[in-house]
């Protein structure tokens, strides 16, 4: 689900809502499959970052793409960019 594109010197990354319980802040899994060096499996890396939603647009379960921000508090670093998918 994770995309990472390079776009200038900010990253864009795809995941999916998993809080949006804070005041303007929603919470985002993002996952990456990862090459194991040894086994050469694909393993599955899960992440969780804060981002910016100034709207309150966003809820559990919805597909958003997020980019990379100036720093807004101790944890928030990335800001949303848009919403792909409504969750149903």
């Amino acid at each position: 689900m994770a995309e990472l594109n390079i776009n200038g010197n900010r990253r864009m990354l795809i995941g999916k809502v998993v809080s949006d319980k804070a005041d303007k802040t929603i919470v985002v899994l993002v996952e990456t499959l990862v090459k194991h060096p040894l086994y050469k499996k694909y393993i599955r890396r899960r992440t969780k970052f804060m981002a910016h939603d100034p709207a309150n647009d966003c809820k559990i379960g919805d597909k958003v793409q997020i980019v990379e921000f100036r720093p807004l508090s101790r944890r928030k670093r990335w800001h949303l960019d848009k919403i792909l998918e409504k969750a149903v």
